[in-house]
C-alpha cells in the first residue's frame, strides 16, 4: 500500500511546483492525447524524455514515480496477454491449437503496455507537484465558464480534490487495520481465491466505517466554519500565468507537433 502515490503531494519550490495549476491540468490532458497519438515504437522516446525532463525539473525523487507503477504489475501482465492473444492479424508468428500470436497482436500488446506506463508515470506528477488547494482552485477556474449554465463548478472541484486528498489517508488506514488483524491471528494469504477474498471482510468493514466517520467529521468541520460553497469566497493565492507556464506549453506543443509531423511522413 505504500506504493500508492495517487493523491500524494511532494512539497517543493521547483519550476514545476510553481506552474499555474490550470496549466498543469490542461498539459496533463494534452499529454494523454499525445501518448495515444503515437503509432511508431521509436516515437515513444519523446513522451518518455518529456517525463524524465519533468521529473528532473520538479525535484521529485524518481523512486516516487517508479512506486506508482508497482501496483500496475498485474494489470500490465493481464492487458499484455489479452491483447497478445485476442487481437487479430494476418502475419502469424506462433500458433498452437486455437491459440496464435500475430505480429499485429504483439505490436498492439507492446504499445498498450508502454502507453499505460507512460500515462501513469506522467499523470502522477501532477498530484505530486500540485497541492490539493491549488488543484481545487485550478479545476474551479477551468470549470467556471460552465457555472453560467448552472453547472456546480466549485462543488465538483471540491469533491474531486477531497477524493484525491483522502486516497493516501484511506490506504494508510487500511494498512493499520490489516496489521491489527494480523496481530489478532488473521490469515490473508492462504486458501483459494474465494477464501482470500472473504478474509478481506475484516479489513473492509472497519475501513468503510472509518471512511464514513471521517466524511461526517469533515462535513461538520466545514459547516462550523460557515462553508457555503464558492459564492463570495476569496482566495489567499490568486492564480496568474507566468513565463514558466508559456515555456511549459511551448515544450509540450513542440513534442506533440514533432510526433504528428514524423508520423505524417
Amino acid at each position: 500500500m505504500n506504493n500508492i502515490t495517487l493523491g500524494q503531494f511532494f512539497p517543493g519550490d521547483s519550476p514545476v511546483h510553481r506552474l499555474d495549476p490550470r496549466t498543469k491540468i490542461l498539459l496533463m490532458l494534452l499529454y494523454i492525447v499525445v501518448v495515444f497519438l503515437v503509432q511508431k515504437t521509436a516515437l515513444f522516446l519523446l513522451p518518455f524524455a518529456y517525463v524524465v525532463l519533468v521529473v528532473a525539473l520538479s525535484g521529485v525523487p524518481p523512486l516516487y514515480v517508479l512506486r506508482s507503477l508497482k501496483p500496475l504489475r498485474v494489470l500490465l501482465i493481464f492487458m499484455f496477454i489479452m491483447n497478445l492473444f485476442l487481437t487479430s492479424g494476418t502475419e502469424v508468428l506462433w500458433s498452437w491449437s486455437f491459440l496464435r500470436i500475430t505480429r499485429e497482436a504483439l505490436r498492439q500488446a507492446v504499445y498498450i503496455s508502454i502507453r499505460l506506463v507512460l500515462l501513469v508515470g506522467g499523470t502522477s506528477l501532477m498530484t505530486l507537484t500540485t497541492s490539493p488547494i491549488a488543484l481545487t482552485d485550478g479545476l474551479e477556474r477551468l470549470l467556471k465558464p460552465f457555472s453560467k449554465l448552472g453547472f456546480p463548478s466549485h462543488e465538483l472541484a471540491m469533491m474531486m480534490t477531497i477524493a484525491l486528498r483522502f486516497i493516501p489517508t484511506l490506504m494508510e488506514e487500511a494498512d493499520k487495520i490489516r496489521k491489527a488483524q494480523l496481530a489478532r491471528g488473521a490469515d490473508f494469504e492462504s486458501g483459494n481465491l474465494i477464501r482470500r477474498a472473504k478474509s478481506l471482510i475484516p479489513i473492509l468493514v472497519p475501513l468503510f466505517v472509518s471512511a464514513f466517520r471521517r466524511a461526517d467529521e469533515l462535513a461538520m468541520a466545514m459547516e462550523s466554519r460557515c462553508y457555503h460553497g464558492g459564492e463570495g469566497r476569496t482566495r489567499m493565492h490568486v492564480l496568474r500565468y507566468t513565463r514558466s507556464d508559456a515555456a511549459a506549453w511551448l515544450i509540450t506543443l513542440l513534442m506533440g507537433a514533432a510526433i504528428v509531423a514524423v508520423q505524417a511522413l
